[in-house]
């Protein structure tokens, strides 16, 4: 998905990151000199307790917000020279957004949400919606081209989500807490499919404060007080097993 990156330059490079917050006369560390570097492919997890700055890291590389000082390198191009629209680029294409709330326009169907990237992006009406139920499709969602947000599912308004970032063709997955709002067996469908679109080359990172959550990534890290205290690699769960599991453990109960 997305333009190929050379093998000898990572995805993403973060060097001693700060982002200082100003409220009146008192300033706010949320970042302390933080290194990273993530390589393209890989399914990184970010974990870390309500203030620790995970969420600072997740605005900074999602080009949301810039950092107070120290450099941030994507595809190995320095952000800080990209001005307004360049970052408005990367944001539309190189990144694919998913979020804890859906964020789905509620009067209009999940093919037009969908769409959406690719009106800003000036995209044909036919090109749109062609490209859109793609997306759909690769998120098991075509039959519910037609059906609005009200229509749907917790569950599938995610994907609906999902396929909105992914229609783009990005680069990298950015998921803030993308099964907060879901029940068990929801949020394990929803981590298969991120395991699925990881295994086909898409970078994933994730934002999540559960634990469970962050065992289908293969990579770890530990944000605390603006700093990156653990960043540990290991096998992945499988998603798919814990949902056979879970399935077989519903039958069983009934």
């Amino acid at each position: 998905m997305g333009d190929a990156v050379p093998s000898s330059e990572p995805l993403l490079r973060l060097s001693k990151i700060t982002k200082v917050y100003t409220r009146g006369d008192l300033a706010v560390p949320a970042l302390r000199g933080l290194d990273l570097q993530i390589d393209s492919g890989e399914f990184v997890a970010v974990m870390g307790p309500s203030g620790s700055g995970k969420s600072t890291l997740m605005n900074l590389i999602g080009c949301l917000d810039r950092p107070t000082s120290g450099s941030y390198f994507l595809q190995g191009r320095d952000v800080a020279q990209l001005d307004r629209d360049a970052l408005a680029q990367v944001r539309l294409r190189t990144l694919g957004f998913v979020f804890q709330g859906f964020n789905l326009l509620s009067r209009t169907t999940a093919l037009e949400n969908v769409e959406l990237p690719l009106l800003y992006a000036g995209m044909r009406s036919m090109e749109r919606a062609e490209r859109a139920r793609e997306s759909l499709a690769r998120v098991g969602l075509a039959e519910r081209a037609g059906h609005t947000p009200n229509q749907l599912s917790g569950g599938q308004q995610q994907r609906v989500a999902i396929a909105r970032a992914l229609v783009t063709k990005p680069m990298m997955l950015l998921a803030d807490e993308p099964t907060g709002n879901l029940d068990s067996r929801t949020s394990l469908e929803v981590m298969a499919l991120l395991q699925e679109l990881n295994a086909e080359g898409l970078t994933v990172l994730l934002v999540t404060h559960e634990p469970d959550i962050a065992a289908f990534a293969g990579r770890l890290l530990l944000v605390k007080d603006g700093r990156l205290r653990a960043d540990e690699r290991r096998p992945p769960h499988s998603a798919k097993q814990a949902l056979a599991e879970w399935r077989d453990t519903e039958e069983e109960d009934r």
